[in-house]
This record gives structure tokens, sequence and C-alpha cells, in this order.
């Protein structure tokens, strides 16, 4: 057996010396920035996908559910089901299935099977990201891995940002079903590039050889399914929920109690399975906790900030789609042009710290932006983008040093399903967070700021008078003028309202951002640029 296999080791690290690595880290991040590029494309596109599929657009909502639900189904189940189909494979699949179902999504003639194709795109971008990440470990020596990172990390964060502008661009430029059709030559290439310069490195292939041989390949049908309601039940809960009134809908209390107990059943099962799905056990290592916990956090408050800036400015500021994403772009452009910065600080200054700082760094820009009103300008939201985008930027690339410091490579590919449960996790709970706290905080201050609204107020007062006589003077009856006058001033109410609502969201994101900076002081040492002793 040894001799057998001795010849196609030798043969994949000839192969993989050949082959330029950063080549490969370009081909997985152009597969990465697809799939979350697709994650948030379509938001801006629903009601003209209601419209053009003559259904509700809380029907059309399921367009992003379903995607979701099947995204966080196959991802904690990635790391196996590429060593069942070895990892380059498995990755090509998912390319090939992405693609294709990208295509059908756009010609859909209906709802149903739009909803289906997007189950089926889920499927497929949940096993691309952790499959790429583990890629990357293995590619790159430790001395090289924070580089590569870099790269990736601007895929991460580019590609939310880009989504809903170019998403509304697409849509009124041409038909919401290119949403989906641009995804195809992307596909196609990453596709071609997979199949000419991928190849699962010596290790992996040595673990699944050894874990087949010894019978661990055998299929966990208890943990599949356990993990597959439960965190198909979980997303349900967190997209649904704000629309449905949450705990008030006896549809999302099933689903949270099916959510619980099937996850709970799960740790329960995995942790005593002897080749789990997903291997809960890595958590045991304080470095690769901590570094799940920053993922999280990362999650929670990137994603939680680019639903809410669009939204702002949109809404309360007139700002088209595209404008938006003028404000959002300077900060994707601050991470672009620090990555080779942050490359070489790794080496020099301790994880630790510029965790401490990028997330210090983080609450400050979520802070300021909770300081906005509705006089403020381009250049300072701009500002405030590129204030958190600096914070970002010290985060991504440490937290994956920290992640891997101490774990043996053979569990790289495991390790990789777990970090993107972690971000995809955060980033799901951070969206649902601040949709349901900007409605609730904007009743509340909706509720308090119209106690003000009396006709004892000798401010308001003059306000309606004001506002009365400009009627009149455009012709208008003072019967029509009045109404019209205490029309405007509840309009000013509501959209004072939303505005305190929004600041407060920032406020509780900073202060969640803010939780990395003392987590810092319990990350273990180790020796950052050339990996740890015990890494490898």
């Amino acid at each position: 057996m040894a001799a057998a296999t001795m010849p196609l080791a030798i043969g994949a690290r000839e192969k993989a010396q050949t082959i330029n690595p950063w080549l490969i880290a370009v081909t997985v991040t152009l597969a990465t920035f697809m799939e979350l590029l697709d994650t948030a494309i379509a938001n801006v596109s629903l009601p003209h996908i209601a419209g053009g599929l003559a259904t509700s657009y809380d029907e059309s909502t399921w367009v992003l559910t379903s995607y979701l639900v099947a995204n966080a189904v196959v991802l904690p189940l990635s790391a196996w089901l590429s060593r069942v189909f070895g990892r380059k494979n498995y990755y090509m699949a998912c390319v090939a299935l992405f693609t294709v179902s990208s295509l059908l999504c756009g010609f859909a003639p209906s709802l149903g099977l739009l909803i289906f194709f997007r189950v089926l795109q889920g499927i497929a971008g949940g096993g691309l990201a952790p499959v790429e990440q583990a890629i990357l470990v293995d590619t790159f020596p430790a001395s090289k891995r924070a580089a590569a990172f870099a790269l990736y990390s601007m895929a991460i964060v580019t590609a939310p940002t880009v989504g809903p502008p170019l998403g509304g661009w697409i849509t009124d430029s041409f038909s919401w079903r290119w949403i989906f059709f641009i995804n195809v030559p992307i596909g196609i290439l990453s596709l071609v590039l997979t199949s000419r310069i991928l190849s699962d490195p010596p290790e992996f292939k040595r673990e699944v050889e050894a874990a087949r041989t010894a019978g661990k390949l055998k299929v966990d049908y208890v943990g599949i399914l356990l993990i597959a309601i439960g965190f198909a039940s979980l997303e349900v809960v967190l997209d649904r929920g704000e629309r449905l009134d949450w705990f008030g809908s006896d549809f999302i209390l099933s689903f949270f109690v099916v959510a619980v107990a099937s996850l709970a059943f799960a740790i329960f099962w995995e942790l005593r399975h002897p080749d789990p799905v997903v291997e809960i056990r890595l958590l045991k290592d304080r470095n690769f906790a901590i570094a799940n916990a920053y993922y999280f956090i990362f999650g929670f408050v990137l994603f939680g900030s680019t639903v809410l800036v669009p939204q702002m400015l949109q809404s309360l500021y007139g700002y088209t789609a595209t404008d938006a994403g003028l404000v959002l772009g300077p900060g994707a452009m601050v991470i672009v042009v620090l990555a080779p910065v942050v490359v070489r600080l790794v080496s020099r200054i301790p994880v630790a710290r510029l965790l401490a700082l990028g997330f210090a760094i983080l609450s400050l820009a979520m802070w300021h932006f909770g300081s906005f009103n509705l006089a403020t300008d381009y250049a300072h939201e701009a500002g405030a983008r590129a204030l958190q985008g600096l914070g970002l930027a010290f985060l991504f690339v440490p937290a994956s040093q920290l992640a891997y410091s101490y774990l043996p490579k053979e569990k790289n590919n495991k390790a990789s399903s777990l970090t993107n449960l972690f971000r995809n996790q955060g980033g799901s709970f951070g969206i649902a967070l601040v949709t349901t706290l900007l409605s609730r905080r904007a009743q509340y201050h909706q509720s308090v700021l119209v106690t003000h609204v009396s006709t004892f107020d000798q401010t308001l007062n003059s306000t309606v008078s004001g506002i009365t006589n400009r009627f009149l003077e455009h012709g208008s009856s003072m019967a029509d003028a009045s109404v019209s006058a205490f029309a405007q001033v509840y309009a000013i109410v509501q959209q004072q309202a939303a505005m305190l609502a929004f600041l407060d969201c920032f406020q509780v994101l900073g202060v969640i951002a803010f939780i990395g900076v003392p987590l810092a002081i319990f990350i273990r040492k180790f020796k950052q640029g050339g990996g740890s002793a015990a890494a490898h």
C-alpha cells in the first residue's frame, strides 16, 4: 500500500510545485466572489422579480430565504463531503452546479421553479467557501499564508458591498434575469481553471485513504440529518422572524424548537461519533475557538452594517442604489490598499494586538455612523465607511492565522468548514438583529416624538402655520392646506424616528464589535509567519 501511494504523493507534490500558487489563489477567490455576490445581488431586485413572475413581494422573499437555508445546511457538511468525493471533484461539482443553477434561475418561468433553482444554487454555494479556504491553507506555506488570505478577504468584503448597487443597475438597465446570467461566464472560467491547476494535496489523500481503510468514511446519516434539519430551521427563524413577529408566530416558534432540539442532539451525537460530519472537538483548541468567535463577530457587524447603510441612504437621504454603492465603495478600497500592509504587519506584530486594534477601529466606525443626522453629507458617509474598512482590514488575515496556529495540517479541511459556518451564522444573526431592532426602535421613537406633537406646543403651531401658508400660496383651500400641513409634520416625525432607529442599530453594532477587543487577551501566543511547531 505504501509503495502504491508514494508515486501518487510525489506526482501531486511535483504538480503543485510547477503551478504558481497565486494562480490557485486567484482561481478560488474568483468563485468566492461569485458566490458571495449572489447572496446580496438579488436583494434590490425582489420587487422586479415579484412583478415579472406575477407574485406578491412577500412570496418573492423566499428567493432569498431558500438560498440561505440551502447554504446553511451544506456549509457544515462540506468538509465531510469533500473527503468522500475528493476535494477537487467536490469543488468542481459545486462550481458546475452553481453555474448551471444560475442559468436555470435566469430562465425560470415561475416563482416555484425559481425557488427550486435557488435551493440548488445554495447547495452549491455552501460547498465552495470552506473548500476554498482549505485549499489556500494547504497551497501556501505558513510564511505566505497571510498574503493568500489577504487576497481572499478582499472578495469576502467587496462582494457584499458591490452586490446591491450592481443588482440595482443590472435590473434597471436590463432585466432581473441578468443578475443570475452574469454568474455563467465566471463559473465557466473558474471551472476551466480549476480542472487544469488544482489537485488534492498528498496529506489530504493520505488522510482520506487512512480513514477509508479503517472504515471511518461510513455515512453518518444521523449526524447529516440532525445538522441539516437544525441549520435549515434556524435559518428560517432568522430570515422570516421579523416579518412574522418572531415568537408571536406559531410558525416561527415551531421552527425554533426544532432548530434548538436538532442542534443540541447533533452536538451530543457528533462528540461521540468516531468520524463526525462536523468535528466540534476542534473547538477545544483555544486559539481556534477564539478565531471562530472573531469570525462570528466579523460576519455579524459586516453583514449587519451592509444591510443598514444602503437602506438608510435610500430611505432617508434619497440616494439611488448606485449612489448608495458609491458610499460603500471606499470601505472596500481601503481594504484592497491595506492588504499588502497587513500581510507585512502580521509577521511583525502579535496577532492579538492587530485583532484588538481592528475591532476597536470597527467599533469606533459604528459609533461614528451612530452620530449622523439628516444633514450629513456624502463626504462624512463615505469617510465613516472608509473607517470601517480600516478596521476590517486588520481582522480577516490575523483571524485566519490565529485559526490555524495550533491545528494539525490534516485538520485544515474540517477547520475551514467550521470557520465559514461561524462567519455565515454571524451574518445571519446580524441581519436578523438589525432588521428587528430597526423596526422596534422606529416604533418606540415615533411614540416618544408624537407626545411632543401637541396643539399646546408653540413650536408645532408655528411650524404648522408656516406650512399651511405655503399651501395656501399655491392655491390650496384652507381645509386642504391644514390637512396637508399636519400630514407633512407627521412625515417629518416618521423620518426623525427612523433616523434615530438607524443610529440605535449602529451603536449596538459598535458595542458588539468592541467585544473583540478584550477577547484578544485570551489568545495563546504562537510563532507567526512560520507557523507554530504544533501546527504541523
